[in-house]
């Protein structure tokens, strides 16, 4: 046995089918593409979407409303709820998720709302005005990152 010799074993394949090649073949004249029509040209292919001709569900679908893509999605910390805090004590992501305030992870704002005793160093994503004279007038400090460029 040579390499050039090995063939399928018998039964296993089945001839090509040669379209278009005369009427004795079965597949001749219009080589089982039917008559005329997209389908029997060449090049005729038909894109999934395409519904016929009726109107396509994208366009048959009401549009409303806008989705921002740049939204970015603030967890609310209102400045009351910094009252379980210590004296000079540093609220941040870790801090305010391991008491509770905030649940799943993500950007945290910190907005105006109750009152605050203790002066603390808090360090979260974004403060409203309100909060941050808030905090300030009790003595603590608001540190934000700065927004890169």
């Amino acid at each position: 046995m040579r390499l050039g010799t090995i063939r399928p074993a018998s039964g296993s394949t089945r001839p090509r089918k040669r379209r278009g090649k005369g009427s004795a073949t079965g597949l001749g004249g219009t080589a089982g593409k039917g008559h005329k029509g997209k389908k029997a040209r060449s090049g005729g292919k038909i894109p999934a979407w395409f519904e016929g001709g009726q109107m396509p569900l994208q366009r048959r679908t009401p549009k409303r409303g806008f989705k921002n893509p740049d939204r970015v999605a603030f967890q609310v910390v209102k400045v009351g709820r910094l009252g379980a805090a210590p004296a000079g004590a540093v609220v941040d992501a870790a801090w305010l998720r391991k008491q509770r305030i905030v649940r799943r992870r993500g950007p945290i704002k910190l907005l105006a709302g109750g009152e605050l005793g203790v002066a603390v160093t808090v360090k979260v994503d974004a403060v409203s005005e309100g909060a941050r004279k808030s905090i300030e007038a009790a003595g603590g400090k608001v540190e934000v990152p700065s927004v890169k460029a």
